[in-house]
């Protein structure tokens, strides 16, 4: 599906300035189509001026809609929509007078020219399905109202607001509540659901008739801090949103003034009760904190292990037994190191460059003296998941140890040693190459066969608990190659 952009690109004329404006329209322009119960779609002048092409469409979610099919790069010969064409040369709202019924259902049309610094880049066709058709209330009333005012600013080019980020979806929308506030600040209409949301926060007189930012002020919980935007907001003086928090209940307000013809005209409130999706978020984040603790305290212990077994070795006399230690250190070091990181994290999610730089530096710190090699790293790992970037920790540790004790500790004194890690990651998958110009593998090596424990540790976390792939192989050059390929579906996040 192509987007608005590709679009606007490969068939229109607008420039990036102009396909910038329409982004920030399509970003927020769900609060036109629900005020009007009607669809909306986005069509702009081919190139060559011989028609035009749908960029966007929406539909409303307060109303049927009219587009049972996705429209979105339908193009329309010169004369075939002639409402969009005399809204764009005309620069005004064109209505149709009666109702079109060409799919067996009556719809009215509307075409809205969207303008940006004065000229006009793209029209807004708003179609509105009569099938269910009645004497509208009040509240229907009041959404047609400022449907009609939002048409007035897109038409003059003030809106969206010149200046403003796009709204995002965690903002309300029509459906959560809605008020109308008259030119004085004053509540003119107040929806069921926004006149709830303020009992909630401790109203008890009328709603309709007060001055909206004062009032809604003196029902802030005491001790709450003072938002300066909170009476801006309120007053619906500028586009802005807040939240007033009030008798244990949290409401999140957006104010649109309506500028028409040049004059403010009130504005548009909407109100939404959040209470339960903040104290959610509260417990997320006590969770997540609560996590954090766990991976530090599990970090601690640790090392604390690690700790005993580096004493425990040094109180043994056996050359092989102290190796041995001294390898079960190196394991939970690494592990550590992950639990550390994660530590400092609000996701399980760790930047693991960060992990492989550390158990670089760590295998040369042990390991240097009797390989006169500190190993290096090239290219990127990225951001993974605790469940991958744990045993990976590990397998890397492991392939580094061998690498140095077994390899390179054999190499003669007049050759350099080498060790290198080379990382690279793409849509197939993460690939691990660790390299050294060492002795190389026994002309009888197996890897299937290998009893050492570093190979069976490494082999079972790759292929069993990764399910990537793992070969070991001689290098042309002298010395070992071990590639490591976790395919992307092993990755997740």
């Amino acid at each position: 599906m192509p987007t608005l952009t590709d679009l606007a690109r490969d068939r229109t004329a607008l420039t990036s300035a102009d396909i910038e404006w329409l982004h920030a329209l399509v970003s927020d322009w769900q609060l036109l189509a629900d005020l009007s119960f009607a669809d909306l779609v986005l069509w702009a002048p081919l190139t060559a001026g011989d028609g035009w092409v749908v960029l966007a469409q929406l539909r409303p979610t307060t109303g049927p809609t009219t587009y049972n099919d996705d429209v979105v790069g339908a193009t329309a010969a010169p004369g075939e929509r002639p409402f969009v064409d005399a809204a764009h040369g005309e620069h005004r709202i064109c209505r149709e007078g009666d109702p079109e019924w060409t799919r067996g259902v009556p719809v009215r049309r509307e075409s809205i020219p969207v303008t940006r610094a004065g000229s006009v880049i793209a029209v807004i066709e708003r179609s509105t399905n009569l099938s269910s058709a009645r004497t509208p209330s009040r509240l229907e009333l009041t959404y047609l109202k400022g449907a009609d005012d939002l048409a007035q600013m897109v038409a003059a080019g003030t809106f969206p607001f010149p200046g403003e980020e796009p709204i995002l979806v965690r903002s309300p929308r029509v459906g959560d509540g809605l008020l109308r506030l008259g030119r004085s600040g004053q509540v003119s209409y107040a929806s069921p659901n926004a006149l709830s949301a303020y009992r909630r926060l401790g109203l008890a007189a009328d709603l309709v008739g007060g001055e909206l930012g004062p009032l809604t002020a003196r029902l802030c919980a005491p001790g709450q801090p003072a938002d300066d935007s909170l009476m801006v907001t309120a007053s619906g003086r500028a586009p802005r949103e807040t939240e007033v928090e009030g008798h244990g209940s949290v409401v999140q307000l957006r104010s649109i003034p309506l500028i028409v013809h040049g004059m403010p005209n009130g504005a548009l409130v909407l109100v939404r009760d959040v209470t339960e999706l903040r104290r959610r978020e509260r417990e997320l984040l006590t969770k997540d904190a609560t996590i954090r603790e766990i991976h530090h305290r599990v970090k601690n212990n640790l090392q604390t292990v690690a700790a005993l077994l580096r004493l425990q070795a040094r109180r043994l006399s056996g050359p092989e037994a102290r190796a041995a230690l001294e390898e079960a250190v190196r394991r939970v070091g690494s592990i550590a190191i992950v639990h550390e990181t994660l530590s400092h994290t609000p996701e399980e999610i760790v930047d693991f460059d960060d992990i492989a730089a550390r158990v670089v530096a760590m295998a040369g710190e042990v390991s240097a003296p009797e390989a006169r090699v500190t190993p290096t790293i090239s290219g990127r790992f990225g951001f993974l998941p605790a469940a991958v970037a744990t045993p990976l920790a590990l397998v890397l540790t492991e392939l580094l140890q061998n690498a140095l004790q077994h390899g390179l500790s054999q190499v003669p004194g007049n050759k350099p040693s080498a060790l290198a890690v080379t990382v690279r990651r793409d849509a197939a998958g993460l690939a691990v190459t660790v390299e050294d110009n060492g002795a190389g593998l026994p002309p009888d090596f197996d890897l299937d066969a290998a009893t050492s424990l570093g190979l069976q540790i490494v082999r079972t976390l790759v292929v069993s608990e990764l399910g990537g792939r793992l070969a070991i192989s001689p290098r042309a050059t002298g010395g070992t190659a071990v590639s490591v390929d976790l395919p992307l579906a092993a990755i997740p996040g």
